[in-house]
């Protein structure tokens, strides 16, 4: 999937491959699990650019632009919840699948490859989402739901994109490109599979097209 970063004006291929049909038909039937997972993935991300933000202090520049993130991506938790709400939704905990876990176990150990490699995992997660967003956003029968999910899509690939440009700023485009190509290549193949059963699907659950 490529996509237009707008700080830039640049085209940046971030996915190795597409969501699957099956992702897609698993998600509009069991749309409120999805809408759970999708409030605590937005918590999530806010927690991770708190996280950068403290693990390092003392880049100014750095602080400010996570701050930022991490407000909007609490924003959008309390959009979502609003919406769960409504419906008369609890946001209770749902087993989470490895995606998330199994991308940040690809993060190297030692500075500075750490941070290019958090920076763009995160940024990863972000396309995917608004990937997938963007599906649910055309193909969803709910009216609320694509609405909602076609509000946030100008957010999402904002997101994405700020990690690109923390990446590109500090390491050079060769680096980053280079490294974002191995990672996006692990993350397809932490989506590739089925699911067990169908109440497993989440934003991030497995469904991949198979090249």
């Amino acid at each position: 999937m490529t996509v237009l970063l707008e700080s830039q004006a640049a085209r940046v291929k971030w996915l190795a491959a597409p969501s699957s049909q099956a992702w897609l038909e698993q998600a509009v039937a069991c749309a409120d699990l999805v809408l759970i997972d999708h409030a605590h993935c937005e918590r999530k991300a806010a927690g991770v650019a708190l996280q950068l933000m403290f693990r390092y202090p003392s880049d100014e520049s750095l602080g400010a632009q996570l701050s930022a993130l991490a407000r909007e991506e609490l924003e959008h938790f309390e959009q979502v919840l609003a919406l769960l709400q409504r419906r008369g939704i609890p946001l209770k905990q749902l087993p989470a699948p490895a995606y998330g876990s199994s991308l940040m176990a690809q993060v190297r150990k030692a500075e500075p490859q750490r941070m290019l490699d958090t920076f763009l995992v995160a940024g990863l997660i972000e396309a995917r989402s608004h990937e997938r967003m963007a599906l649910l956003a055309v193909h969803s029968p709910d009216a609320e739901l694509q609405a909602l999910y076609g509000e946030l899509l100008a957010s999402e690939a904002r997101h994405f994109g700020l990690y690109w440009v923390l990446c590109e700023q500090r390491f050079g485009r060769e680096v980053t490109v280079e490294r974002l190509q191995e990672l996006a290549a692990f993350e397809a193949q932490a989506l590739s599979g089925s699911l067990e059963r169908p109440d497993l699907v989440r934003m991030h659950s497995v469904g991949i097209q198979q090249a």
